[in-house]
């Protein structure tokens, strides 16, 4: 039986030539076998890793690794903030990122990066942050973390950058709802966008939809743990809720981002040093916020509220999750993760990870619900890719 370390290690070896991102659907979506490979690891079938990644190979081609352009000075801030958001720059930040761990650690690039790039969670629909999580998980999972699992996170952040989408003005939990009464008082759009181009400009744009920065206040603060258990658990609902036939790919990210921030939390510190704040404001950087753990879960909540505004579609049927899914016979988690590997579609096995942690953190019915229904709806690699149609693509 493979152990999570050498499968992980295996793996990291196995996709080293591919690039940030896949051609399918007909958009440039991430690449997505880093993280899936490392939570196949995770669930404990690490024997499985080298058959998935030769599927996963075989089922989209990638873009050429990014090469590295001119190097971004991280020291100012008129030069890597010019960098943001270029995907021909992603070589350079990859590089930037790679040295700054050899220089300072990875745990102090984490904490100087993430809260520069957290005000776009929505960079590659989540996968910045997602992609980065997933790394550190790898990485904290050994007293001695090896080249290949550094380079991962180099490239997590590398994405993230490369890819930035920066909505002005971030959230910050200061309102007085929970989230599910926030979430019911978000407005949806009437017709969510069918063409990956168009979701494309939504996304990037998210931040003049009508009601979108109110929605980022209303959702009172607290704990951010108690916080993150409420979204994962909403949004498992939200998904089974707008499953008609086909699963709504785009909303799992929902419940996989503010899991995959959860893994991260206790890597970074829960205020920032007053001495970066101070430095912060000198270069103009209003977005780095001191209290980095809430900021973390305002981000998140920022990314749910732009999923669930794209998705749009009729929110009375999620007012109903929880009942369906206690009144629903559940799978047991075993099972469940076992059916997960099997199916083989990336989102299948990350979805069903992120849900089975979440549950043991907190139970709740929507959990095992939603990730039997994903098990059952979203089309297995090779019978019709449906992370490219469903709703607003991937």
């Amino acid at each position: 039986m493979t152990g999570y370390l050498d499968a992980v290690h295996d793996a990291l070896e196995r996709l080293d030539d591919l690039g940030y991102e896949r051609r399918l659907g007909g958009g440039d979506l991430a690449n997505h076998g880093p993280m899936a490979a490392e939570t196949i690891a995770v669930l404990g079938h690490g024997d499985h890793v080298p058959a998935w990644i030769d599927l996963y190979r075989s089922a989209a081609p990638h873009h050429e690794p990014p090469v590295p352009y001119q190097a971004i000075d991280p020291d100012d801030d008129t030069d890597w903030r010019a960098a943001m958001g270029d995907i021909g720059r992603a070589g350079d930040f990859e590089v930037l990122f790679t040295r700054h761990i050899d220089t300072h650690g990875w745990q102090d690039t984490l904490t100087t990066w993430w809260p520069r790039l957290l005000p776009g969670p929505m960079t590659g629909l989540t996968h910045g942050l997602i992609r980065t999580a997933h790394a550190v998980r790898s990485i904290t999972a050994t007293p001695t973390p090896s080249r290949a699992q550094l380079t991962e996170l180099a490239r997590g952040l590398g994405y993230w950058a490369a890819r930035f989408i920066d909505h002005p003005g971030p959230g910050r939990l200061t309102g007085t709802l929970s989230i599910p009464h926030a979430v019911a008082a978000l407005r949806r759009l009437d017709t969510p966008p069918q063409d990956p181009r168009h979701a494309a400009r939504l996304l990037k744009d998210a931040h003049t939809l009508p009601g979108f920065r109110e929605a980022l206040e209303r959702p009172a603060g607290g704990d951010p743990h108690r916080i993150l258990s409420d979204m994962t658990a909403e949004f498992a609902g939200i998904c089974v809720s707008h499953t008609d036939h086909r699963f709504p790919i785009p909303l799992v990210h929902g419940v996989t981002a503010p899991a995959a921030a959860r893994l991260v939390l206790p890597w970074l510190p829960p205020r920032l040093h007053e001495a970066t704040v101070a430095a912060a404001a000198r270069l103009v950087l209003p977005w780095l916020p001191p209290r980095l753990h809430e900021a973390t879960v305002a981000a998140v909540w920022q990314a749910q509220v732009t999923l669930l505004m794209l998705a749009g579609g009729d929110p009375a049927a999620e007012t109903t999750a929880w009942r369906r899914a206690r009144d629903h016979e559940p799978t047991p988690w075993p099972a469940l993760a076992e059916a997960a590997v099997a199916h083989g579609d990336e989102h299948v096995v990350k979805f069903t990870e992120a849900l089975m942690r979440e549950h043991t953190l907190r139970p709740d019915p929507r959990y095992a619900y939603a990730a039997r229904a994903a098990i059952d709806h979203i089309a297995r690699p090779g019978h019709g890719h449906s992370a490219a149609t469903a709703r607003f693509g991937t």
